[in-house]
């Protein structure tokens, strides 16, 4: 059974591990019964960029990862985007 502090840490650790990205923050962390559910924002080179061999830019990209109890990754997606990041609250 996960805290946390350590379903922040495989999350971070997943995402350097399986995806070519620069820095990885967490930005939310919910449990609903027994599922974690996580957002990354991600920083990574831009693929079109890079397959025209033209100077890098990193994009930001956030990804949803899903993990049970035993902080066993059971799901893992790229969004489109996430609601309120660049929205400022009042």
């Amino acid at each position: 059974m996960g805290n946390i502090i350590d379903v922040k840490k495989t999350v971070i650790s997943f995402l350097k591990e399986n995806i070519k990205c620069h820095d990885v923050t967490v930005i939310k962390i919910d449990k609903v019964k027994d599922i974690w559910g996580c957002v990354a924002e991600v920083y990574e080179d831009d693929s079109f960029l890079k397959s025209m061999n033209l100077p890098p830019k990193q994009v930001r990209l956030f990804y949803m990862i899903k993990m049970d109890d035993n902080l066993e990754i059971t799901s893992f997606e790229r969004l489109n985007s996430f609601e309120g990041m660049d929205s400022a609250d009042q």
